[in-house]
């Protein structure tokens, strides 16, 4: 090869090295306050193991710069007015930051003259973060079934797929819900998930293998709904509910879910077997979660009385819906014997304020210290309820207070833990309102909750423009090897019928 054509390559990859790593520029006038950029990540911890925090600036400009300086170096990015962050050259700043931070300072050009905006911090964690999380892919609406998935994505970078679609089945005439995904310790060698209405049953993968099961009984109300994986034992905590829908058209709410009855149920895998947990009258159990050990089952729970027998309960339900408040109860369990006792009450939500409040979707850190749980004005279903904000309790000393580095002016619901119990994972509408996204905070060995920064995508314009919500996001340590195929299969073929345990 020519030495003229060696120059001409080294050449044009320094030009391509120089348009990857702009340059910072010398004139910028200073401004007083932080960029405005899209997603917002300024000031938050991060986990050393994530995919990189790209972002859109939004001040109009048309191009923007941001250096990335870290302990033993820097770099710049951008384009037009995204900061696209190379996934190798992000890594090495993580790994040079672990448990220091990385300063971001952002350039913009707007109308002709370069403005310098307020540095921010990127914290970095020493703490990782489960490589895996997994949620439901829906339209924000219950009106129709249609495109339905279960997804999985890969946190470390951007790769994401299909567990389960439900077009794989659905027909014009026999469509399909699918809900309530659910994983034991984490892992995906024991998991399942829920289908509803064509091809119903619940998928459950036990040690690794594929069953179709009808969890519905006579002695039972439903088929398992809202489940929870025993951490040391093939046995399964549902709640069975017979649910409702009602829509407003004036209310910001939108939608209102309500359970007319509710029971809870455990389903024992290896013996294929259900019986029954609570089944109190004028009580509405649902959504049981385990301690770390396995032996207590919490729960939420409505006092609901029916006080007008000329009419249907479903109707009733739909003119008291607002007097439905849920508490937190506990019951202690023997993983040898599989038997309940010393129901006890955790958490008397309906008591707060005077006017109550209600509990719903608790869930206990991996140490046992916590329980995080989804509290609003009433109902069960907070995902809908504008109000909906995540609390805490203390567990060793009662204390329960709000997580306000994690809410906002909207809901907030469908809190989870990270298998090491230094992340929490939320689903929020906090961006427009509409849509639920998947948030993400640090939660430090002091217990303190960090500013909740979103799932980071490749485009930093991808939430704006994907019309869907995620729905109830859970971390995984590892990602689901049973092929979307292998599950469509499974879901044509008849369910094998649940035995009720006298």
């Amino acid at each position: 090869m020519k030495l003229k054509n060696i120059i001409s390559i080294l050449t044009l990859a320094a030009a391509i090295v120089a348009c990857d790593h702009p340059t910072v520029p010398s004139d910028a006038q200073q401004e007083s306050r932080l960029p405005h950029i899209y997603p917002d990540y300024t000031e938050v911890t991060i986990p050393f193991n994530i995919c990189p925090l790209n972002f859109a600036v939004q001040e109009g400009a048309d191009e923007v710069v941001a250096k990335f300086t870290y302990e033993g170096g820097e770099h710049t990015y951008g384009k037009k007015q995204k900061v696209m962050i190379d996934e190798k050259e992000w890594q090495d700043m993580l790994k040079a930051a672990k448990g220091k931070s990385i300063q971001v300072d952002v350039y913009a050009k707007v109308e002709g003259t370069w403005k310098a905006y307020k540095p921010f911090n990127i914290y970095v964690a020493e703490d990782s973060i489960d490589p895996y999380i997994s949620y439901r892919v829906i339209q924000p609406s219950y009106v129709a079934y249609e495109r339905l998935s279960i997804n999985q994505r890969n946190l470390t970078n951007f790769e994401e797929r299909e567990i389960y679609n439900n077009m794989s089945v659905s027909t014009e005439s026999t469509g399909q819900c699918i809900n309530c995904h659910s994983y034991k310790n984490y892992k995906t060698d024991n998991m399942l998930f829920h289908m509803r209405q064509g091809f119903g049953g619940t998928m459950i993968v036990a040690d690794g293998k594929l069953n179709k099961v009808d969890l519905k009984t006579d002695q039972t109300i439903s088929a398992g709904v809202y489940p929870a994986w025993h951490p040391t034992k093939q046995l399964i905590a549902f709640s069975t509910n017979k649910t409702g829908q009602s829509f407003h058209t004036k209310d910001l709410n939108k939608i209102e879910v309500q359970d007319t009855q509710s029971d809870l149920i455990l389903y024992d895998v290896e013996k294929n077997e259900v019986s029954i947990i609570s089944q109190m009258d004028n009580e509405l159990e649902v959504f049981p979660t385990w301690s770390p050990d396995g032996k207590k089952l919490y729960f939420c729970s409505a006092h609901f009385e029916y006080q007008n027998d000329s009419i249907a309960k479903e109707t009733e339900m739909i003119q008291r819906y607002t007097e439905v408040k849920y508490n937190l109860y506990s019951l202690d369990f023997d993983p040898e014997t599989k038997k309940f006792s010393n129901l006890d009450t955790v958490y008397n939500a309906a008591a707060v304020d005077s006017i109550g409040k209600s509990v719903t979707l608790p869930r206990v850190s991996p140490d046992g210290r916590y329980i995080l749980f989804a509290q609003a004005e009433f109902g069960c279903f907070h995902v809908w309820h504008a109000d909906a904000d995540i609390y805490m309790m203390d567990l060793k000393t009662k204390e329960v207070k709000p997580l306000d580095a994690i809410n906002s002016p909207r809901s907030e619901s469908y809190p989870s833990w990270s298998s090491n119990g230094r992340w929490i994972m939320v689903d929020t509408r906090r961006d427009d309102g509409n849509y639920t996204r998947p948030y993400i905070a640090y939660f430090d060995k002091k217990g303190k909750a960090h500013k909740a920064f979103i799932v980071p995508q490749e485009d930093p314009n991808f939430y704006t423009f994907f019309l869907r919500s995620f729905n109830r996001p859970e971390f995984m340590v590892e990602p689901v090897t049973i092929e979307a195929q292998e599950f469509a299969r499974k879901a044509k073929e008849d369910p094998v019928k649940a035995k009720f345990a006298e």
